[in-house]
């Protein structure tokens, strides 16, 4: 086995948590461990940290698999883990048939993400290292759960870079198109095999229960409504009319059909169009909402996009709390990890001085139980989640 010799003077990221270990924290490599392959991690003075996966073509030369010197990397780990997983949902999700199943680092299975809906698993393997152990983990949740099919959506950019190849293809059993499943006592469709990411967001899913007390009887705008998780909660409970908008029309019907097999039929409408420019349309035409929802996709996907993301959560933020009517209330979002909390925050705050309103903070959230955060991990800590009333300056 490969060994790993980190530096003298790194930061102490590793013993914080961190699952990472990036190349300029490693003072050499010993051995000749080949892409992919299962190393141990010391100290400078050769003390036993860790054992992890290696991968020189990335940044992140070593993800950590466990802390233990004497837990081999085997079958039996690998179910260990997959049970850890399970466990934990059934604590704190007891019963749910749909949920994420599996969050990567955060369950310490690095670059591996498994979505359940109902009976069909929905997985994404992001690293070289856990492709080669993703067959036991799949018999693991083969074992456990006896699901329908197994989908792998390893259509991730990310892949590249770790030298796999982009697929979307059935891994085990049988898959349908589309999936129905129950989230917060709605029914809603997913299609598993072309929507974003896996198909669903489950990392919203209190978050959609916390908008209750804000829309009863409210006109609510939902902006990147997706498939339209928050305008269902929102219709649930009590809002008189959603408009929902969005640039993709195969989001659009779907969020249309969960509209309609919910019994809202004639209380929402869908408008395709780019989030920006709609916005900036319906602050020309004077619209005003009593309760306007941002959930963008991920503007900095990359440090470097960073100045980019940041004009484009002000703007959105700044016609979002235009279309507010004085005391209604702003919901926003960014699942941007590099747009950490202080700067989204700070961010909003200067939105909302050039939009000459007074907010005051509802409630700050993170993102649901099934998807962890292990303290000293930032990386895992990506969604901040804000409600916000909104009151006219002058």
């Amino acid at each position: 086995m490969g060994r790993v010799v980190l530096h003298k003077d790194r930061k102490r990221r590793l013993e914080q948590g961190s699952p990472w270990i990036f190349r300029s924290e490693v003072a050499r490599v010993e051995g000749d461990p080949a892409p992919g392959d299962v190393v141990e991690v010391v100290n400078h003075q050769g003390h036993f940290l860790a054992r992890g996966y290696i991968n020189p073509r990335s940044q992140i030369l070593v993800r950590v698999l466990t802390y233990r010197v004497d837990e081999p990397i085997d079958a039996s780990w690998a179910a260990r883990r997959v049970d850890e997983a399970l466990a934990w949902r059934e604590r704190f999700l007891a019963g749910a048939r749909s949920c994420r199943l599996i969050y990567g680092e955060a369950d310490f299975l690095p670059g591996l993400i498994v979505d359940r809906f109902e009976n069909i698993l929905v997985v994404q393997v992001l690293a070289l290292g856990m492709e080669r152990l993703w067959p036991w983990i799949r018999q693991a949740l083969v074992d456990r759960l006896a699901p329908q099919g197994i989908l792998l959506r390893n259509d991730v950019p990310v892949r590249e870079k770790e030298g796999l190849p982009l697929e979307v293809r059935r891994d085990y059993g049988e898959v349908p198109a589309r999936v129905w499943i129950e989230e917060n006592g709605l029914r809603l469709v997913v299609d598993v095999w072309r929507g974003q990411k896996t198909g669903y967001f489950f990392d919203q899913r209190e978050n959609r229960l916390a908008i209750a007390p804000l829309v009863p009887g409210a006109r609510v705008l939902d902006v990147f409504t997706h498939t339209g998780a928050f305008a269902l909660h929102a219709l649930k409970f009590g809002a008189d009319r959603v408009v929902c908008v969005d640039q993709s029309r195969e989001a659009l019907d779907l969020a249309r059909e969960n509209v309609v097999a919910n019994g809202y039929a004639g209380r929402a409408e869908f408008v395709e169009a780019n989030a920006f420019d709609e916005l900036r349309a319906l602050v020309d035409q004077a619209r005003q909402f009593d309760v306007v929802i941002l959930d963008p996709p991920a503007f900095a996907k990359s440090r470097s996009s960073l100045p980019g993301a940041i004009r484009g959560y002000k703007e959105i933020n700044l016609r979002g709390m235009k279309l507010v009517r004085d005391g209604g209330f702003l919901v926003t979002a960014s699942c941007s990890w590099h747009m950490h909390r202080d700067l989204f925050l700070d961010t909003i705050t200067e939105a909302a001085v050039d939009a000459r309103k007074i907010l005051r903070l509802v409630e700050l959230r993170g993102a649901a139980k099934d998807h962890p955060v292990i303290h000293g991990s930032e990386e895992s800590n990506y969604l901040k989640f804000a409600m916000f009333e909104v009151r006219s300056r002058g």
